[in-house]
């Protein structure tokens, strides 16, 4: 698989790359976001390393920029550690962040657990499955791996999707944000609550008419979230 990474500091981005190709990934270069996007348009990327602080086009506008396009999973780096930097970063659509310094080994952990998550819910894998699952006008079909709102095509990064199908497949039923946390991210949740929000926010803002009045992801206050019961039950 290849991996782009983005970083206009050229040691740390080689020696990513190093770590990279010893776990038996190809690396790609960029050292701004404009090198990023115009990587991006030449060849194929499984999974980008960006990070934030960058001459030309930050990591936050190419991300911005990348989302319009592509649902490849995107790893952010930044030298800050505020939880409001790390929810900015998810909301222009990454799917991790990691502060510097950071732990190469860490690193490799995640980037392997992305590209887990996109092999298995994203436009890699060929269809396995056969179940249609719809709440209204919201269709998710699992075997296509494609989800439409009223006959539109809703493209969702593999987290989202992943998170709507938990949602989808038991309406009514209300999640935890935590047990959201566990299921789709694999790991103990840890206060990681506000990435789940994050990721909710996101998924509200394709599927809903209205995000600030939603139609088919409700918050139960103080518990989590779940999928409105509608006409049109779980078929698979």
């Amino acid at each position: 698989m290849i991996i782009l990474i983005c970083d206009d500091d050229r040691e740390i981005a080689g020696a990513i790359a190093r770590y990279l190709q010893i776990e038996g990934y190809d690396a790609l270069l960029a050292y701004d976001g404009k090198q990023a996007l115009t990587i991006l348009g030449q060849s194929e990327v499984h999974l980008i390393i960006m990070d934030i602080m960058m001459p030309e086009l930050d990591g936050l506008l190419a991300t911005m920029e990348i989302r319009r396009e592509r649902n490849i999973p995107i790893i952010l780096l930044s030298a800050k550690s505020e939880d409001t930097d790390k929810i900015i970063g998810l909301n222009v659509g990454a799917d991790d962040y990691m502060t510097k310094p950071f732990n190469p080994l860490e690193l490799i952990a995640r980037v392997k657990s992305q590209l887990r998550r996109y092999t298995m819910l994203g436009s890699m894998q060929a269809p396995d499955g056969d179940g249609v699952y719809s709440a209204g006008g919201l269709v998710l079909d699992d075997s296509s791996k494609t989800v439409t709102v009223d006959g539109e095509d809703v493209r969702l990064t593999p987290l989202e999707y992943k998170i709507l199908l938990l949602l989808i497949r038991n309406p009514g039923r209300v999640f935890p944000i935590d047990e959201i946390y566990e299921r789709v991210w694999g790991e103990d949740c840890l206060g990681a609550g506000s990435t789940v929000t994050v990721h909710i926010r996101r998924i509200r803002e394709k599927i809903e008419i209205n995000p600030r009045e939603p139609k088919y992801i409700k918050v139960v206050w103080g518990i989590g979230y779940k999928m409105e019961k509608m006409d049109g039950s779980p078929s698979g």
